[in-house]
């Protein structure tokens, strides 16, 4: 995305992705309405909408044991997008990836693996790759890094992030969907269990919630102790858990929460993942990368065009994009908090109390409540527009 919005600016940019598709089991596929917003202003917005596998949600639901809980009301968003899009991963940064291969100054090298930082006395001034098996070196007037939460250049700038403590992790699978199912997303919160279920169409992409570290006690109990697991929590899929034939069919997703204190450095800015990996909770994490990269676009890109990038540019990056960062996290980790208590709390007479708690009462008897988990999930806490300069279909290299 920040490629896109650079290009669009004049700026010659090269973006190198270390894989040579983007053909990936993404874990994370929520698009929210913050970010379709953006499609549309880009003119990616009919793209979008005609790809054969994108599925809208507007409402969020949780099954208890005590009954079904309305959670988030999507259709209380303001705009033209009260939805969140159900996509999977690849095909949407394969739309953002043609985008960027339609714009002059634009060019994007696939199986090209960044391995280090070039560097002239302290100023990082480009990266060496490797690519068909031969190292390359790339000089360039800024460095970003887009390379998530085990960034090597992050790492290699010393960039380190501050480390938030999780009680979690989760194990990803599928199970088939039938047409009867439940649709949009649900969460299942049993006296055992936390799950949460993704409607892809023809299947389920589950995520189950298990305590930290206990990823190898559950595996060494064996499948089919598992497949009992998902069939006493989710009852209507129990006919379907034999389609797990093994353990390489369950992925553990090692939940992690961090936060680099720093986000730039002479001649380097890291965005997204690279400078804070966010928590499943809330499935935020794309569209907040897609924030930093909007705000990273707008305040960077006409200073790189007109070659007055400072360092005090870079700085006014993570000054606009610290606070909701923050300010997110801090949500995740209420949420952590509670859901510590379940797992803890699992299996015993206080998990499997009939009752509904408060919270979930307070959001069946009104309705206007469940605009406010929607507003924090589908917009966000300070939701990013593309700058106007970007809003033209084709540029020109200035």
């Amino acid at each position: 995305m920040l490629g896109l919005l650079l290009a669009r600016a004049g700026v010659q940019v090269t973006v190198l992705e270390k894989h040579g598709d983007f053909l990936r089991d993404f874990r994370g596929d929520t698009v929210h309405a913050s970010t379709l917003t953006v499609l549309d202003e880009l003119g990616l917005g009919e793209e979008f909408t005609a790809l054969p596998t994108v599925r809208y949600v507007e409402t969020l639901t949780a099954q208890l044991d005590a009954g079904e809980v309305p959670v988030s009301d999507l259709r209380w968003l303001p705009g033209p997008h009260q939805h969140i899009a159900l996509v999977p991963q690849w095909d949407f940064l394969g739309l953002v990836a043609e985008a960027g291969r339609r714009e002059r100054a634009y060019n994007l090298v696939m199986n090209a693996e960044v391995t280090e930082l070039l560097r002239e006395q302290k100023r990082v001034v480009g990266v060496r790759y490797r690519h068909d098996g031969l190292d390359h070196d790339m000089i360039a007037d800024l460095v970003v890094a887009c390379d998530g939460r085990d960034s090597t250049v992050a790492s290699a700038a010393n960039l380190t992030p501050r480390q938030f403590g999780t009680p979690m992790d989760v194990e990803w699978f599928r199970l088939p969907r039938r047409q009867q199912d439940p649709a949009n997303a649900i969460g299942r919160l049993t006296r055992d269990a936390v799950l949460v279920l993704i409607d892809r169409g023809d299947y389920f992409q589950i995520g189950y919630l298990i305590k930290k570290g206990t990823d190898r006690v559950l595996r060494e109990a064996g499948i089919g102790a598992f497949r009992s697991h998902i069939a006493l929590a989710l009852p209507w899929l129990a006919d379907r858990v034999e389609t797990l034939t093994s353990f390489e069919d369950v992925r553990l997703l090692t939940v992690r929460l961090s936060r680099a204190r720093r986000w730039y450095a002479d001649g380097l800015l890291i965005i997204g993942d690279a400078a804070h990996a966010m928590s499943p909770v809330g499935g935020v994490g794309i569209n907040l990368a897609i924030q930093d990269a909007l705000a990273a676009g707008r305040i960077v890109g006409p200073k790189l065009a007109n070659r007055t990038l400072t360092r005090a540019t870079l700085r006014r990056v993570q000054l606009r994009r610290w606070s909701p960062t923050a300010l997110t996290q801090a949500l995740q980790r209420a949420a952590h908090r509670v859901l510590q208590a379940r797992l803890s709390s699992a299996g015993t007479e206080q998990a499997a109390t009939t009752s509904l708690p408060l919270p979930a009462r307070l959001l069946r008897r009104f309705p206007l409540l469940r605009a406010i988990p929607a507003l924090l999930v589908g917009l966000g806490v300070l939701p990013e527009h593309a700058p106007r300069w970007a809003m033209t279909q084709v540029s020109k290299t200035r």
